[in-house]
């Protein structure tokens, strides 16, 4: 159930119930629903009001929300079914083809041919499409520094909110920094391990995916840059350094933009990402 229909159907049971005549409302027109954006605070008469107030300012979980009998408060519960319906989008849901148009991003795709292979089989998502390899193979941009690439992941709400920013402040950096950057692309239905296969073909130094997270209930919008240095078939997960929480209410876009091009240049004079990054970043330090 997507956010449409969750306020269709509050507007339809407000229309069942309101019995005066004076109060009818047109079948033809269309109600907005508008929600608080700021922190509900439902809890009546607390004993300890700073201490519900402190506890919501360090967390954006649902504290402190108050309740009515043994249930939430409907404000409450309306809100967690719109944002659990966001977050179900922003799996979903494509990034739309207008919003690659306008990035300049060019559209290639993995071996996940729909949603369902791409969430139960996790290998159709890691391995690029024979068409995607092709592409590569004669368009591709090679032996540049860094090779950018988007993914939509686990949530294309995340692409769409963030990318604007984050992409073209990020290749700034790195050019200022004299550092080479490959046209960037778009992959569909994509996982983290994808960049390894791309690396292969490009032929670059270093690779970084701007890919959706996980959506949760907080926010749909969260983006991840996993970056790494030259992987090969031993390459795991250690060898990957990855800054996450990439949104309006986190590392928002153009920070981010800045300090991956600083971390970029990092990685590359040293040669290696990760683990090993890590801990020569803190032998230096």
């Amino acid at each position: 159930m997507d956010i449409q229909e969750i306020v269709q159907r509050v507007v339809d049971e407000v229309k069942r119930n309101m019995n005066s005549p004076k109060n009818d409302i047109d079948q033809n027109k269309e109600e907005t629903i508008y929600f608080p954006q700021e922190r509900i605070k439902g809890v009546d008469k607390p004993h300890n009001a700073a201490s519900i107030e402190r506890a919501q300012s360090i967390t954006p979980a649902r504290i402190g929300i108050g309740r009515t009998g043994t249930r939430m408060l409907t404000t409450s519960y309306l809100q967690f079914l719109i944002d659990h319906a966001a977050a179900q989008d922003a799996v979903l849901r494509d990034v739309s083809d207008d919003f690659l148009q306008n990035m300049g991003l060019h559209k290639l795709e993995t071996r996940a041919s729909d949603m369902k292979s791409y969430l139960m089989d996790l290998d159709a998502g890691r391995k690029l499409s024979d068409e995607a390899i092709n592409y590569l193979e004669k368009n591709g941009e090679k032996g540049k520094d860094v090779q950018i690439i988007v993914c939509d992941g686990l949530s294309s709400s995340a692409v769409e909110a963030n990318v604007v920013d984050l992409l073209p402040a990020l290749i700034q950096g790195l050019k200022l920094k004299n550092i080479s950057v490959a046209k960037s692309f778009f992959i569909k239905r994509s996982r983290v391990w994808v960049q390894d296969e791309v690396a292969s073909i490009v032929n670059c130094n270093l690779v970084i995916s701007l890919i959706g997270e996980r959506p949760g209930l907080n926010t749909d919008e969260s983006l991840s840059a996993y970056m790494i240095y030259r992987p090969t078939e031993k390459t795991v997960e250690a060898d990957r350094t990855v800054i996450s929480n990439i949104h309006k209410d986190g590392l928002t876009s153009v920070e981010a933009g800045a300090y991956l091009s600083d971390l970029i240049e990092q990685m590359l004079l040293a040669k290696c990402t990760g683990v090993s990054f890590a801990q020569q970043r803190n032998n230096n330090m």
